[in-house]
């Protein structure tokens, strides 16, 4: 269970303070937080539900809300950064959710590119940033971004047609953990990663963070999905967030889209 005003406690001081919306059943609280963001509501705003009807995924793709089971939140962002950042959002979004999964369970994250949290081969979260752009003078920067967080924390079963196979933190840890803990570790850590951005400096350091503590980045055979669909090596991410891949043909400048591990079992990093 959910203590609200336990939470607005932890989070005295934060720019979440006052601004956070929890609901027993919503949709999609990024649908929530979007719709809120459309009628002006203030950075930091939270939006976190029990459980959602439809909530969304990368793509499309739904993500499975079973009612008290999962952390399922967004978080509306106003952030004073040009829109050429927008593809680092995802990356420290990850590093905050690792870092939360880590404080909540002990358990170390892996990160996927661009937004899959695992915990060995399972998939146990994911990341949904959305996004509006516009022209300040000459340069296109970001009006509002909704940073969309799911977990997975008490599930015992996942179903057998998942493109990744899942799992919990329960599960992986093999005790029960706070759903309130892990939201406000991961807030706390939000906030941090999110205010760096504005740092040129700390900015250029992302992709190298994420190089060197994903397994995914550097040396994994993978095939790429979506636009620019190809199979190769990783080669680490370049200073805009990308992925870049080692094919056959040349290096090819990953975008947007998912990887996937080349074999059906989810490899060990190659070389």
């Amino acid at each position: 269970m959910f203590e609200p005003s336990a939470l607005e406690a932890s989070l005295d001081g934060s720019i979440f303070a006052g601004n956070l919306h929890f609901s027993p059943v919503t949709g999609s609280t990024n649908t929530d937080a979007m719709n809120a963001a459309r009628s002006g509501a203030p950075h930091g705003s939270v939006f976190y539900a029990d459980e959602q009807s439809a909530g969304r995924g990368r793509g499309d793709h739904g993500w499975l809300s079973t009612s008290g089971e999962g952390l399922y939140v967004s978080v509306l962002l106003r952030p004073r950064f040009p829109a050429a950042h927008l593809p680092l959002l995802p990356l420290v979004a990850g590093l905050a959710a690792s870092e939360a999964v880590a404080v909540a369970s002990g358990l170390v994250a892996d990160l996927r590119w661009p937004n899959d949290l695992l915990l060995g081969a399972r998939k146990v979260g994911g990341i949904l940033v959305e996004a509006k752009t516009e022209f300040a003078g000459e340069q296109s920067q970001i009006a509002y971004a909704v940073v969309g967080v799911g977990i997975n924390v008490h599930q015992r079963s996942f179903g057998s047609d998942l493109a990744t196979a899942a799992t919990s933190l329960d599960l992986e840890s093999e005790r029960r953990i706070s759903r309130q803990a892990l939201l406000c570790a991961l807030l706390k850590s939000l906030e941090r990663e999110t205010v760096g951005l504005l740092d040129p400096a700390f900015a250029e350091e992302i992709p190298r963070r994420l190089n060197n503590t994903s397994t995914w980045m550097c040396g994994r055979a993978v095939e790429v999905h979506g636009p620019q669909a190809c199979t190769g090596i990783t080669d680490g991410l370049d200073r805009n967030g990308f992925l870049r891949v080692l094919t056959d043909a040349g290096v090819v400048i990953v975008q947007t889209g998912g990887i996937r591990a080349v074999s059906s079992t989810e490899s060990e990093p190659k070389g």
